[in-house]
């Protein structure tokens, strides 16, 4: 199975159900959520945060996996 891939991008908007609108690199917006690890952890997400998001490969929901 290939490996899915990782783009940075710039949290715009935080939106209800720990769901974010994030700005890539490339220009492209896409609605993300918190991955797993993250929630239970309880790491914090604002808006204006660098994140690597891993994107879905059929063009659905992305995934945010780390916060920079």
């Amino acid at each position: 199975m290939a490996e899915p891939e990782v783009v940075e991008g710039v949290v715009e908007e935080a939106l209800p159900n720990t769901l974010f609108r994030v700005q890539l690199a490339s220009g492209e917006v896409t609605l993300a959520y918190l991955a797993g690890k993250m929630r239970l952890h309880r790491i914090k997400v604002l808006v204006g945060d660098r994140v690597q998001v891993q994107l879905d490969p059929y063009g659905g929901r992305s995934r945010i996996v780390r916060r920079s």
